[in-house]
């Protein structure tokens, strides 16, 4: 595997400077179908949850198609499988916006019944039978899949892992919840029908007007080839097994010739789907996520990376690489070059699928989170590549005070956030207001691909075609109000950790 000493270029051209004639007529019954992950799921602070939020749900409202736009439900308290922002609001609101030592063991105490009543609902409550549905829903996304998932999950092997319950005090967590979440996905089925794909639900919406198939499809997997390197802080690269679904776990991250095979198949399931446009995303560098914070300074002048990635709540002062996990920055730079390398291979097929005549299309979200990263690049201009320049946040989002970054986010003890608000409290997942910029690049392409947007009356938006963030941030309790326990030590968060083995349960990958 190659190593590059910078961050690969972004493409702007999401047509890759190859045009393909397209005319096109009549009007498909489903203008948006999305297969991906926990970015298009619409996971946040550890759950799938508000899903008319989702990337997707957002450009499906601003195409004036939201209400038709079929995507899973999740109840209960706070959806699947753990939402950390409700949990912390509760802590907020039973123990005040700080912890001090005698107040430990009753937050303990809080913290277990919140989750017991979580456990509660999807094992044995309202969220436990599998739901029944007639239609295969438009988003097509589920948290923690990777390209293998995409390939071969079916109902029957949901199913097959489900087994009954246990009721634990100390080991409490929702069990099969990736299975329960999964579920929402498929309409109800014989039994024949039960070893499809999401790849095969897609044929399938495809195949309902044989004339026109699915107006835009959008296709965003491969974070998960990778994620779980800064998620559990280890470096295990892929070897044998990493195709097999029960094998697979083992690795933390795909070796890029295993991510292309992978690819492959992805791609000869996606052409054979009926749809007029295709959009293909790049994988994002994992390694900006604030899940894992670069401790002290940049291993040199001029250098993208810190020597240690460890969590945003351990300080540097703190910092002891013989008892806290972490990766190094020779980890890390080989993690974002075959990251790089993954994107050279999408960019690959949307260019061969246009050369020969399809009209697809490269949405680089890679550079995007490239041109958003603070520590790595906004507050270093000698690590900034040539190509770099900040991302022009929205109007609304710009206007905001304090400023939104990439850091972790932290609130001011004064009702309001002190710092970050790009990313929820998984530090992984983007906020409402985040995932609006991720909608927003979206539309972008689908208007480079002629696509109309509509008013609620039904009359066509005319360019710019832009998200409305205003509507979004009334939806943002995390930006606009972030539970107040959230100091800027981030105590709780480390208390969390500890106590109830937060990460594990809030990024369940």
């Amino acid at each position: 595997m190659d190593i590059f000493p910078q961050a690969r270029k972004p493409v702007e051209d999401p047509s890759l400077g190859i045009e393909v004639p397209a005319e096109w007529s009549g009007s498909p019954p489903h203008r948006l179908v999305t297969i991906g992950d926990s970015l298009f799921h619409g996971f946040q602070s550890g759950a799938v949850y508000q899903t008319d939020l989702s990337a997707p749900a957002i450009v499906a409202h601003e195409l004036g198609w939201l209400d038709q736009f079929r995507r899973p439900q999740y109840g209960g308290p706070g959806g699947l499988p753990f939402n950390v922002e409700l949990l912390f609001r509760e802590l907020e609101s039973r123990h005040g916006p700080s912890l001090n030592p005698l107040e430990v063991p009753l937050a303990l105490f809080t913290a277990r019944q919140w989750m017991d009543r979580l456990e509660d609902y999807w094992e044995r409550g309202p969220g436990s039978p599998v739901p029944q549905s007639t239609g295969i829903p438009h988003n097509l996304s589920v948290y923690g899949w990777d390209l293998r998932d995409a390939l071969d999950q079916t109902v029957d092997g949901f199913l097959a892992r489900l087994k009954a319950p246990t009721d634990g005090f100390v080991k409490q967590g929702v069990e099969n919840h990736t299975e329960r979440a999964a579920l929402r996905l498929y309409p109800t089925l014989p039994v024949a029908g039960r070893s499809r794909t999401v790849l095969d639900l897609a044929a399938e919406l495809g195949e309902d007007d044989p004339d026109h198939g699915i107006e835009t499809l959008v296709v965003f997997l491969g974070a998960n080839n990778a994620l779980r390197s800064v998620v559990d802080l280890r470096v295990s690269w892929s070897g044998d097994g990493y195709d097999d679904l029960e094998r697979k776990g083992e690795y933390t991250v795909w070796r890029p010739e295993h991510f292309r095979a992978e690819l492959t198949e992805v791609d000869r399931k996606v052409r054979r789907i009926k749809a007029r446009h295709v959009i293909w995303c790049t994988v994002p560098h994992v390694t900006i996520a604030p899940i894992c914070r670069g401790v002290g300074s940049k291993v040199e002048p001029g250098s993208r990376y810190f020597p240690y990635y460890t969590r945003p709540w351990i300080s540097d002062r703190a910092f002891d690489q013989r008892r806290h996990p972490h990766i190094t920055a020779d980890q890390a730079r080989a993690v974002d070059s075959a990251i790089d390398e993954y994107n050279e291979a999408i960019t690959g097929l949307v260019r061969d699928a246009r050369k020969n005549g399809a009209d697809w299309y490269l949405l680089d979200l890679a550079g995007v989170l490239d041109r958003l990263a603070d520590r790595r690049y906004a507050e270093d201009p000698n690590a900034r590549p040539d190509w770099w320049t900040p991302y022009p946040l929205p109007t609304a989002l710009a206007a905001l005070d304090p400023p939104l970054t990439s850091g972790f986010l932290t609130a001011d003890g004064r009702g309001g956030r002190a710092g970050g608000g790009l990313f929820s409290l998984d530090g992984v997942h983007p906020t409402t207001a985040g995932y609006g910029i991720i909608a927003q690049e979206l539309i972008g392409v689908m208007r480079r691909a002629g696509v109309e947007f509509r008013r609620p009356d039904g009359s066509a938006r005319t360019d710019p075609v832009t998200v409305d963030f205003d509507r979004l941030l009334r939806r943002d309790t995390l930006v606009n109000h972030p539970p107040q326990n959230l100091g800027s030590g981030l105590k709780v968060l480390a208390w969390a950790e500890e106590a109830l083995d937060l990460v594990r349960r809030a990024l369940p990958l």
